[in-house]
């Protein structure tokens, strides 16, 4: 996670968002919320720490009261500079002092918190020491929804990612393949993505013939060969917000089968995003996308959900999945892509980033969909 806060976003809305959020906890029955470093806190307030150690670092919500950053001593000159801590009261403690009780004197003795996912298992058990009365749900559980519906700002800097991501593929269309190890072309992805902005590279797949066959495929030294179908899926941060998209290109000619399950992957990819709209459930994009493929007969090849949410991180909810009954709201942000995988043989998926609007749905990818060649 990047370190700097979007420069779009002021004290005002950090403090809204930190408002939102503890109004949000006290809906779901919660007595408040507990963030440690990681994307919520940034989203929330903008801070990272320099470095995240085992020092506790936490963020106390709770609705009617100010909010609280629980700091180690030498970090609060930084915290003090974060973009949310004016809205923020610090409070700081020292080596050689227990934090966690200078936490459990903030909570409610009894109460039961949402509490961050990625928060450090030392921090939570110190937390329910102090506090054997308190009880804990994680973050994603209690508030799924917390960061899913992005505001204008949000969605500007999302689009600006998935414009970078797409320069990076009309950039990659034009190098060499054929001879190539996958890793090389790789580096090259990942060049491309921070040559046009991005401080972040997450992941630069590119899985070649039959690693194709494999979703989440490491790269490695397979030399790509004239006749290989590539997938190629790759993403990070650009100004603190994420990009993730996928395509499919082939070395030289296509096989008329190659070309029929590639028309095929973009045809679902297109019903995937046709049944974007306020009011559909998440799991109407799956099924759109999905129905498409088992129809043509490849259902037992498409083996993964249909999209994933997007924002401070490159996966987040909503999530695009059979049994998820939420509706989509305008500003939410996923990822529809769809694929077919067949094993020991290739692979094709086509992924864009997409925003649901007022009447439908926005891609904020728009390079070509159909069958590129590259040499």
């Amino acid at each position: 996670m990047t370190g700097t806060a979007p420069a779009s976003f002021t004290a005002d809305d950090y403090e809204a968002r930190m408002e939102r959020a503890a109004r949000q906890a006290a809906e779901a029955g919660l007595a408040g919320l507990l963030v440690a470093p990681g994307p919520d806190l940034v989203w929330l307030t903008g801070y990272t720490p320099t470095a995240v150690t085992e020092r506790l670092t936490l963020l106390i919500l709770a609705a009617g009261r100010d909010p609280v950053l629980v700091v180690p001593t030498l970090e609060a000159p930084d915290a003090e500079r974060a973009p949310g801590a004016p809205a923020l009261t610090l409070r700081d403690w020292t080596d050689g002092k227990d934090p966690y009780a200078a936490t459990a004197a903030l909570l409610d003795a009894d109460g039961r918190f949402g509490i961050s996912d990625n928060t450090w298992a030392m921090h939570l058990l110190g937390l329910q020491k102090a506090l054997p009365g308190t009880s804990y749900a994680s973050l994603t559980e209690a508030l799924p929804m917390l960061r899913a519906v992005k505001d204008a700002a949000e969605l500007d800097l999302l689009a600006a990612a998935g414009a970078a991501a797409d320069a990076a593929f009309e950039e990659i269309r034009g190098v060499a393949f054929a001879g190539r190890r996958e890793s090389d072309v790789a580096a090259d992805l990942a060049s491309l993505l921070r040559r046009f902005g991005h401080s972040q590279v997450d992941f630069t797949i590119v899985a070649s013939g039959p690693n194709g066959a494999n979703p989440h495929h490491e790269i490695g030294d397979r030399v790509i060969e004239r006749g290989d179908m590539v997938v190629l899926d790759f993403g990070g941060l650009k100004d603190g917000y994420g990009s993730d998209t996928s395509r499919t290109v082939h070395v030289g000619e296509p096989t008329d089968e190659e070309r029929r399950v590639h028309d095929l992957v973009r045809e679902a990819q297109e019903a995937g995003f046709r049944a974007v709209r306020p009011g559909a459930a998440c799991q109407d994009v799956d099924r759109a996308a999905r129905a498409v493929i088992a129809d043509a007969g490849y259902g037992e090849y498409f083996i993964h959900r249909t999209g994933h949410g997007i924002g401070v991180t490159t996966h987040e909810p909503p999530y695009m999945i059979e049994g998820e009954e939420r509706p989509l709201v305008p500003g939410m942000c996923f990822s529809v892509e769809p694929g077919v995988y067949l094993p020991g043989r290739f692979g094709v998926r086509i992924e864009d980033i997409v925003t649901v609007t007022e009447d439908g749905g926005r891609r904020l990818n728009n390079t070509a969909r159909d069958m590129v060649i590259v040499d």
